[in-house]
């Protein structure tokens, strides 16, 4: 069976799971959405969801510079337990993601943070971008819609592609994270340092 976009994102809303697990699930299900619940659910995955709305007052900032020392990070990341916080796969994924937004330089966490002037300025730009090059009426808002969501892979640290796997989004790794430790985690932070930049 082919296993539809459509298809991922109904077993993604309805389990929380990453992009890539769900697709994976599907393919072991043939399809089958429930057993691909199923599926997830023995595999501990669909439980990451279950955590989200769980308190994350326990935690570590991390922190990161890169080589020559022109450019630090650091990043604040939230677990639930002091426990979690200092074992190695807690670390390990304070430490990437400091990596990631080193390397991405992204503007926020999560795009609810985004400030609603400036993605009012982006669907304009993008709006008179798509009129200006003869695009019919009725397609320009797909188009807007479509620019708009590329914006937030860009900017939104959670949307980014991984910089280790392509195959996984930052979020993808964080509800990993979150089904193998066992408790939620979330990145409540980050701030970025590069020598000699504008600070005014």
């Amino acid at each position: 069976m082919k296993i539809t976009p459509g298809l991922v994102k109904d077993l993604r809303e309805r389990t929380g799971v990453g992009m890539m697990d769900c697709k994976n699930a599907l393919k072991e299900s043939d399809g089958d959405i429930e057993k691909a619940i199923k599926y997830l659910r023995e595999k501990g995955l669909s439980k990451a969801a279950k955590r989200a709305g769980r308190e994350t007052k326990e935690g570590v900032i991390f922190s990161y510079i890169h080589p020559g020392s022109r450019l630090g990070v650091l990043v604040e990341v939230n677990c639930e337990t002091d426990f979690v916080s200092r074992t190695e796969d807690f670390k390990e994924l304070g430490k990437n993601l400091a990596m990631q937004v080193a390397a991405t330089a992204p503007s926020v966490v999560n795009r609810d943070e985004l400030d609603q002037q400036v993605l009012e300025n982006e669907r304009e730009i993008y709006r008179n971008q798509a009129l200006e090059s003869g695009k019919p009426e009725k397609v320009v808002e797909k188009i807007v819609d479509g620019k708009l969501e590329k914006f937030y892979h860009d900017i939104c640290l959670m949307e980014q592609t991984f910089i280790k796997n392509d195959k996984e989004s930052v979020e993808d790794l964080v509800k990993a994270a979150i089904a193998k430790i066992g408790e939620n985690i979330v990145v409540k932070r980050f701030a970025r340092f590069e020598l000699g930049e504008d600070i005014s």
